[in-house]
């Protein structure tokens, strides 16, 4: 029985008839109050990936970095699932052309540990890249992704190539021309 000046004239096993004609719900198959509103998340069987490859010439490693984590992540997609891999691959090629806006080759640091004491390195993109051509926006791109078991997978969507030939060419990769996507992502001397 309901309490003494309540509204509620109806018990809910009464009242689900009512809504099922009134939402065209069958409430005995879905269990969640307003089904229409569910996020729907992807299955493992219905990922796909696509492959897309980028001229690094004379592109700024910041704006780049941003760019290639969202595909990497599937954020251009409308499919975008947090918790999946649901990404696609990247192909960076002629890395070793790639700039820092102002000083920033000579000036930032990049700051690591060795797990012993008093065992901080330091290093520059200028260093980094004398060995390492890529590492700077490998750096980069990896600390825009989720840092765990997730972004570690992620990572190894990325392709970075030094020149401009890379062994991907089977894949048929879309090329993306930053330039055209914003003035601001190539620097112009």
């Amino acid at each position: 029985m309901p309490a003494i000046g309540s509204n509620r004239q109806y018990y809910f096993y009464q009242i689900i008839p009512i809504l099922q004609e009134k939402y065209k719900i069958d409430f005995g198959i879905n269990n969640s109050i307003n089904p229409g509103t569910m996020t729907k998340f992807l299955k493992k069987d219905q990922l796909s990936s696509n492959w897309y490859e980028i001229d690094a010439k004379n592109a700024v490693v910041g704006r780049l970095a941003t760019l290639i984590s969202k595909i990497i992540r599937g954020k251009n997609k409308a499919t975008f699932t947090p918790h999946m891999d649901d990404g696609d691959f990247v192909i960076v090629k002629n890395i070793e052309q790639i700039k820092f806006t102002g000083k920033k080759f000579q000036n930032k640091k990049y700051y690591r540990h060795t797990g012993y004491p008093g065992g901080i390195k330091e290093t520059t993109p200028e260093k980094l890249s004398e060995k390492k051509p890529g590492e700077a926006l490998k750096l980069a791109v990896k600390r825009m992704l989720p840092g765990g078991v997730l972004g570690k997978k992620q990572l190894t969507k990325l392709k970075i190539y030094a020149g401009s030939e890379h062994p991907h060419s089977a894949q048929n990769p879309k090329v993306i021309e930053i330039n055209k996507l914003n003035n601001k992502n190539i620097v112009r001397n």
